[in-house]
Formats: structure tokens, C-alpha cells, sequence
């Protein structure tokens, strides 16, 4: 299977020598479940798109400091293309805003989130079984870095996890769209330092808080061998 990485942003250069960039963590994270995966990388943000939808067999979207109703005109050439995507019929999973973007692209509702910002580990429930789904769990818990939030679904989206801080954290769009607010992509080590890198807009309290709760499990592999099945 032929993966199409859709890059929105970078990883902030002075974490990339320690960490490396969105499609090295995505191709990093893939490989340890299935070694027999390709890749192609597509900078998004800088208007370097596929020639064809069927250029390859699955698409998957990195986060981004931007936001999805930023008025950037990349933003907006993207939140096109992943009306085309639906409309084509490609599977795609949406990390983060991604996620954010599948949900405004199909008509539902993003806002910055008056709960303010989402970091370090988060506990979801999950709220319906899947057949892509073994490995059967009743909560995941993954690492996130978010201050915008899904507010409004698209119709026909289906809710698979969810938490009072976050309500719509997993998403289903009929049999092709899958959405994702957590970063399974995203090490501990890397969560931490973004939070340090961000002092000047995260307040202390949620960076000591998700600091803190960077001590709890995370479901990586498990969310990971999900989105496979599921793009299979």
C-alpha cells in the first residue's frame, strides 16, 4: 500500500535535529507496524499536491501550527482538496488539523476552544467497536497539542471516541474518512519539548499540568494498527 503523507507544516527548527520533521515521525510510527508500506510526501502548505487522487492508495495529514480558518490561501486550497478526497471516495485520516479540516471541508464547525489548549497525554472513552478495530480497548489515550476544537459534525459522521474536554476526538466519515485529534506520531520526549518551546502562548499551569501527565500511557501502536486496518 502506497501511503500519501499531506505535510501542513514543519517540525520548528530547533527541535528538528532531536526529533526530525512530521514525515519521518509518520513514516517512523508506520514502519514499526507494517515494514511493507510506501510513502510519498506532499508539502501541502508550500502548494506541492499529487497530480492525481489515485497517485496513491491512502492519504494521511500531519498537524500544524495553523489553524483551519486561518485566512491563508494555502489553508484554503486544502480544505478543497480534501472536499475532493470525500467526494472521490479516498480513504484519508485527518491527525489533528486534519481532523479539524475533514470536519470544516464537509460542512461542519471549528473554533479555538474557550477550554483552552489540549497538551501532554489525553484519556478518551471509546464510544462504538469498529470491525477495523482489534485489539479492543474501552478508553485510548494519546498525546495532543491543540487549542481549536471540532464544535459542529458534518452529517453522517460517526463519534468513535470522545471525552468532556474534548467531544468529538475520534470521527468516522462514511467508509473513507477517519479523524483523529490525539498524535500517535507524537514521542513523549516531543510532547515536552513542544510545550517548552510554546511557553510564550500555553499558560504554566497546562504546561505543568501536561508535563505531568506525560507519566500515563499512551496507545500509539494501538491507534497506529487502527488506522491501518482501516485504510486497508
Amino acid at each position: 500500500m502506497k501511503i500519501g503523507i499531506l505535510q501542513c507544516d514543519d517540525v520548528t527548527e530547533t527541535l528538528q535535529a532531536k526529533h526530525g520533521n512530521y514525515p519521518k515521525m509518520f513514516t517512523r510510527l508506520f514502519e514499526d507496524i507494517d515494514a511493507q508500506l510506501e510513502f510519498s510526501v506532499f508539502r501541502v502548505m508550500d502548494g506541492h499536491y499529487p497530480s492525481s487522487v489515485d497517485d496513491c492508495d491512502a492519504y494521511i495529514t500531519t498537524g500544524s501550527r495553523f489553524g483551519v480558518n486561518d485566512d491563508e490561501p494555502w489553508v484554503v486550497q486544502f480544505q478543497h482538496y480534501i472536499a475532493k478526497l470525500f467526494a472521490s471516495k479516498k480513504k484519508l485520516i485527518g491527525i489533528c488539523f486534519g481532523h479539524q479540516m475533514m470536519v470544516k471541508a464537509l460542512g461542519g464547525e471549528v473554533v479555538k476552544s474557550p477550554k483552552g489548549w489540549g497538551v501532554g497525554v489525553a484519556t478518551s472513552m471509546v464510544t462504538q467497536q469498529k470491525p477495523w478495530m482489534n485489539g479492543l480497548s474501552s478508553e485510548i489515550s494519546l498525546v495532543v497539542s491543540h487549542q481549536d476544537q471540532v464544535v459542529e459534525l458534518p452529517e453522517g459522521t460517526e463519534i468513535i471516541a470522545a471525552s468532556d474536554f474534548c467531544p468529538f476526538y475520534m470521527i468516522q466519515v462514511n467508509d473513507h474518512f477517519l479523524g483523529v485529534q490525539g498524535h500517535p506520531e507524537f514521542s513523549k520526549q516531543y510532547s515536552q519539548d513542544l510545550m517548552y518551546a510554546r511557553r510564550d502562548r500555553i499558560p504554566k499551569e497546562r504546561i505543568e499540568s501536561g508535563v505531568e501527565s506525560l507519566s500515563l500511557p499512551v496507545d500509539d501502536k494501538l491507534v497506529t494498527r487502527w488506522m491501518l486496518n482501516f485504510l486497508h
